[in-house]
């Protein structure tokens, strides 16, 4: 087993290489969205940077002969992936970075298109509006115009300390490098508007039935922050994506066919979960309150 050792200072991120199983193929290294694998000298894959890791898991769960393992986590103790059971699909679900350059069957666009009428909404407000960017030709517009868009705000030097913050990006878009987008030849921009009960959380649900259902198909999603942004700094996008006035685009979500497969599902950390059996009321003081009060209204 070839083992990396960590930088001091930070959160220990190593990845193991059996180097018996190891076939070189590079795939947990195009599928590393922060860039933090590369070849070593013997031609296996080390951790060069574990500052930038993001514990995302997709180099386990990628690897085809399952020679990787992440921060100890073994690929024999990850599941299989099974497309046609739900828990399998919630457990194998990964946010796809690499797409085929090639559109998704009408058919299944048809699907999923349908199936958006069911997506529950609060107050049973059928008030959401979903742009869907169907042809590709039409997503390399979108994709140009960012991009765009983005150099020239970056070029600003009165927002140069942000700039520096995100130089490695705008030395990417420079290049050419489609970061924002990934390749999508598809994306889907869920918004509602400001009047409906639950504007904010709506899209957000609706989204993430979409993304099972893409899932299902053998589609590949990604959720895109990095365009939410885009949409709300650039009007003329909105426009672009015929948003209709007073809606606001809340979010963003790229897919189309998938150009990597995962194999196994990854181990995540648990997630804290209050077991509650029996209700225990406590006196709390008043700033306890207070504090809790302005924690829940944060953000």
């Amino acid at each position: 087993m070839l083992e990396q050792p960590n930088k001091k200072g930070f959160q220990m991120k190593t990845i193991s290489i059996d180097k018996e199983k190891c076939t070189h193929c590079g795939l947990c290294i195009n599928d590393c969205l922060s860039g933090c694998i590369a070849f070593d000298n013997e031609n296996y894959p080390q951790m060069i940077d574990e500052t930038r890791c993001i514990s995302c898991q997709h180099c386990l769960a990628i690897c085809p002969v399952g020679a990787l393992s992440f921060c100890g986590k073994k690929p024999e103790n990850s599941e299989e992936v099974e497309y046609n059971d739900i828990f399998s699909l919630i457990k194998s679900r990964r946010s796809v970075r690499q797409y085929k350059n090639e559109e998704i069957s009408n058919e299944k666009m048809s699907k999923l298109k349908d199936m958006l009428n069911y997506v529950p909404t609060g107050c049973n407000s059928h008030s959401l509006h979903f742009s869907i960017v169907e042809e590709k030709s039409a997503m390399d517009i979108i994709r140009k115009r960012v991009n765009e868009l983005l150099v020239k705000t970056l070029s600003y030097k009165a927002i140069s300390p942000l700039v520096n913050k995100f130089s490695r990006y705008k030395d990417a878009l420079l290049n050419g490098e489609d970061v924002i987008f990934r390749g999508a030849p598809h994306m889907i921009v869920a918004s509602s508007p400001l009047s409906a009960p639950c504007a904010a959380v709506d899209p957000v649900i609706a989204l993430s039935y979409f993304e099972l259902c893409a899932q299902n198909l053998g589609v590949g999603t990604c959720w895109c922050g990095f365009g939410e942004v885009c949409l709300k700094f650039f009007p003329e996008i909105c426009d672009m994506l015929e948003i209709p006035s007073g809606y606001k685009p809340v979010y963003v979500m790229l897919f189309g066919p998938p150009a990597v497969k995962y194999r196994r599902t990854i181990q995540p950390e648990p997630y804290k979960i209050a077991e509650i059996k029996e209700i225990h009321e406590k006196d709390s003081c008043f700033f306890c309150k207070a504090k809790r009060l302005i924690t829940n209204f944060l953000r």
